[in-house]
């Protein structure tokens, strides 16, 4: 077999994700026959060498699994979390050891996707791709037309302004005076539709991503999850 990079190697083990395991090789955590290595440009031979991980063997010979979730709110999506809360890995139960692709915050709920899969969630989190990212938004107040199209071109989040997003509105109920739109982007800036939001005078009421990629959750029952495949 040929000779792969080490981060891509630990990446294909569903480990983490590329540049995360760039950082642990950095940081002195993995082992090569042995020896720790620190150095990027290292290749190994999947069939030859033995890569330690906190002192255990990874082995990325195991099938690739990818799992839609549909995250109810009060979960977050990270592997560990330092306050002990609960997490999508507490919802998705399976024998391989998956990470969460991107993140989806403790008070949104929708559609995740989960995977061993390093090189995807690479591919599936790197902004280049621009996967695009279905919210739908519920806010207080009435929405206005001008406020939409600001959504549209661009605003500004805390010295950064969006790319130009899909944006619909949905419903106007003047008798509860809420407004419920669409929004569609490819960033996944921290909180950034709730940021955007605010950067039009307007507060969240309720956050759900419905779609990712090509998968939506509309079928799928809240903290259900099932199999897709990965075109």
């Amino acid at each position: 077999m040929d000779e792969i990079r080490l981060q891509k190697y630990i990446a294909n083990a569903g480990i983490t994700s590329r540049r995360k395991a760039e950082d642990l090789i950095l940081q002195g955590k993995i082992q090569v026959n042995g020896k720790v290595v620190t150095e990027l440009g290292t290749k190994i031979n999947p069939e030859k060498d033995i890569v330690l991980y906190e002192n255990k063997q990874i082995n990325n010979k195991e099938k690739y699994v990818y799992i839609l979730l549909n995250k109810p709110i009060g979960y977050v999506t990270t592997v560990k979390d330092q306050f002990n809360r609960d997490s999508v890995l507490d919802l998705v139960k399976v024998k391989e050891r998956i990470v969460p692709v991107g993140r989806l915050d403790m008070y949104t709920s929708g559609a995740i996707i989960l995977t061993n899969d390093g090189d995807f969630v690479y591919k599936w989190t790197h902004p280049k791709h621009e996967i695009e990212k279905t919210y739908n938004v519920t806010l207080k107040g009435i929405i206005e037309k001008d406020e939409v199209q600001k959504l549209r071109d661009g605003v500004d989040i805390g010295g950064y302004i969006t790319r130009p997003a899909k944006v619909k509105i949905l419903k106007i109920d003047k008798e509860k005076n809420i407004s419920r739109i669409q929004i569609i982007i490819h960033e996944g800036k921290n909180r950034q539709i709730r940021k955007m939001c605010d950067a039009i005078g307007k507060k969240v009421l309720a956050l759900h991503r419905s779609k990712i990629g090509n998968y939506d959750v509309k079928d799928l029952p809240l903290g259900k999850w099932k199999y897709i495949n990965i075109n």
